[in-house]
């Protein structure tokens, strides 16, 4: 039975996220759906990164098993085809190792959120991006985000709903980055805790407008409260860019 490792791109407005629900689509049922229809079988997709209700990806990874040794063109091609309604994409298909694990082989995950700094509304990007009308130093959050890099208890900045077994993570990338009208906030880590970008997000943007000192993102992390996190950033801005996988 050969496994097959899809990068997919999805925009998530319509979807209740990325993992299958009972009353809601998903971008994991859409999918599974289309493969049913060109393949006559149901089954369950393994993603690298489970997304929420409205996040983007640029870059998702999926493995799963087919009982037939399908050409990748024709798998990637013919999920497409039955794709076409939805705003999902499979950009390609491999064949991989029968152990190899799309979620759990992954040694670092990137994402991106996008903030449009303007006093006009958006229009083309409205789902997209977080609108801020007011100005935003992005030099200074990107110097008051270096101190969120290395390993921390993330409690202040991880959703009360999380499920991971422990507040433990390793930041490796924080950069702030203000391109035009746009702030471009990237992160990257083995893992991350659930809303943990878009709560850093909404700190950032706190420090960003001058309503947090200086000092006062790395005073919310140490307090280990979530009570001390900034605003949540929406959902719309922030996108899964890329999953690392060790060199074979």
């Amino acid at each position: 039975m050969p496994r097959y490792k899809l990068i997919i791109e999805y925009d998530g407005t319509p979807y209740a996220g990325w993992q299958h629900q009972a009353k809601h689509r998903s971008v994991q049922q859409a999918i599974e759906e289309a493969i049913a229809a060109f393949s006559g079988e149901t089954l369950r997709i393994r993603a690298a990164g489970r997304t929420d209700a409205g996040v983007h990806a640029s870059h998702q990874v999926v493995d799963l098993d087919l009982t037939r040794d399908w050409k990748t063109d024709t798998v990637r091609d013919a999920i497409n085809a039955y794709l076409k309604p939805e705003p999902i994409t499979i950009l390609s298909a491999e064949k991989v190792a029968p152990e190899f694990s799309a979620r759990m082989d992954a040694v670092k995950r990137h994402y991106r959120y996008r903030i449009l700094n303007r006093r006009p509304q958006p229009a083309l990007e409205r789902h997209r991006v977080w609108h801020i009308v007011w100005p935003l130093d992005a030099q200074t959050m990107h110097e008051e985000a270096q101190s969120l890099l290395g390993k921390h208890d993330f409690t202040t900045f991880r959703a009360a709903e999380c499920q991971a077994s422990g507040p433990l993570r390793t930041l490796d990338r924080l950069d702030v980055i203000r391109m035009g009208e746009e702030i471009h906030i990237y992160a990257s880590a083995r893992s991350f805790l659930h809303h943990q970008v878009r709560s850093i997000t909404g700190s950032l943007m706190m420090a960003g407008s001058g309503r947090w000192a200086k000092g006062e993102l790395r005073a919310a992390l140490d307090a280990k409260d979530r009570s001390r996190c900034g605003p949540m950033a929406p959902a719309a801005g922030l996108s899964l860019i890329g999953v690392d996988y060790p060199e074979k």
